[in-house]
């Protein structure tokens, strides 16, 4: 009875043995791709790597550096929104600049006032005070005058009435008195004529200097508050309040590198892929008058014509995609700019990725 157990549980061992490594041994079958691979529509296409971006009439994205440097106070819109030309979009701390800009306003609505008082002149109150000295002088000038001449007859009667030295003190009290008068009439022609025409000029142009530096100020200050440059939408923005920026941009803490601080684009009705081709491929090139072109969203099956704008004449290294060169040698692409209307259900986005397949010759 033990050895009949024995036999069967021996013959089941080998019969899950078998199964099993029949069924270790069939294999699974593939699972469907998630998507088709990218196919060239083309008899003799030539693929390119190629980078979606804004339409731009010329260059690539609009790329905002400050003019100024320090913290940001003031974040006023998002990314993604859709701005105008002149709307701020943040603002850089300008309390420094601020006071420069309000102490050189005073200093030129102070050179201002001086001048209008310079041309204002004379003052009714200083040309009445100038005419009362010279009738006080022309007085104390005909006081001189009469006791000379008291003097002189007296001594033209008895000279010994009239010391010599009294007669001389009031012939010198004539002289001084014909002076004074003479001092006061010439003060009061200074005073009648107003401000010399040297000084007006002189503070013309000390109001003229102050003027232009406190515009210079009010325009640096203006500086401190980062406005789109034209109407778009703002792509990215680099920095959060607090975050110390400079003329070379926001540190991106994530590559260790500069970045603009604000990178900006145009409306999203149309986008365009600039097409990296291979140098030893440009010769295959079709005419670029009749040149097409397809792109193909990676990850999907998406894919849709493009209509070629126009190349960059100027062939340049590849690293312009990975900012990185990892080849031992100097590959180099030539641009081709192509645009394409952005619908609704495509969900693509400036920076990302495309393949691109451009009709040869």
């Amino acid at each position: 009875m033990r050895s009949k157990v024995i036999f069967f549980v021996s013959g089941l061992g080998l019969m899950l043995a078998l199964i099993s490594a029949y069924i270790a041994g069939e294999e699974p079958k593939p699972l469907p791709p998630a998507f088709n691979p990218a196919a060239n529509p083309y008899a003799k296409g030539i693929y390119a790597q190629g980078i979606i971006e804004s339409s731009q009439p010329h260059g690539e994205n609009i790329n905002i550096y400050p003019e100024v440097s320090g913290p940001i106070t003031e974040v006023l819109v998002g990314e993604g929104a859709v701005v105008r030309k002149g709307d701020p979009l943040l603002k850089i701390d300008e309390s420094v600049q601020r006071a420069t800009a309000e102490q050189l306003q005073s200093q030129a609505e102070a050179a201002r006032a001086l001048l209008a008082e310079l041309k204002a002149e004379p003052r009714r109150e200083n040309l009445e005070i100038a005419a009362a000295q010279v009738d006080s002088a022309k007085a104390t000038l005909k006081n001189a005058q009469d006791q000379l001449e008291k003097q002189e007859r007296s001594w033209s009667i008895e000279p010994k009435s009239v010391s010599r030295d009294v007669l001389d003190n009031a012939r010198n009290a004539e002289k001084i008195a014909a002076a004074n008068l003479e001092v006061a009439e010439k003060q009061y022609t200074l005073t009648k004529a107003g401000a010399w025409i040297y000084d007006i000029q002189n503070q013309e142009k000390q109001y003229l200097a102050l003027s232009k530096a406190y515009a210079s100020a009010a325009a640096l200050l203006a500086k401190y508050t980062i406005r789109a440059p034209c109407d778009g939408i703002v792509r990215s923005i680099q920095s959060a309040v607090g975050s110390y920026v400079s003329s070379q941009g926001a540190y991106n803490s994530y590559t260790q590198g500069m970045d603009p601080l604000i990178v900006m684009g145009a409306p999203d009705e149309h986008l365009q892929v600039r097409a990296y081709i291979d140098e030893i491929l440009i010769d295959r090139m079709a005419d670029p008058a009749k040149l097409s072109a397809e792109m193909f969203i990676r990850g999907s099956d998406k894919h849709m014509p493009l209509t070629f704008v126009r190349l960059q004449p100027y062939v340049s290294p590849k690293i312009e995609l990975s900012d990185e060169r990892q080849e031992l040698v100097d590959v180099r692409v030539l641009p081709v700019i192509f645009r394409f209307a952005n619908s609704k259900g495509l969900n693509v986005y400036p920076g990302q990725l495309v393949d691109v397949y451009v009709s040869a010759k």
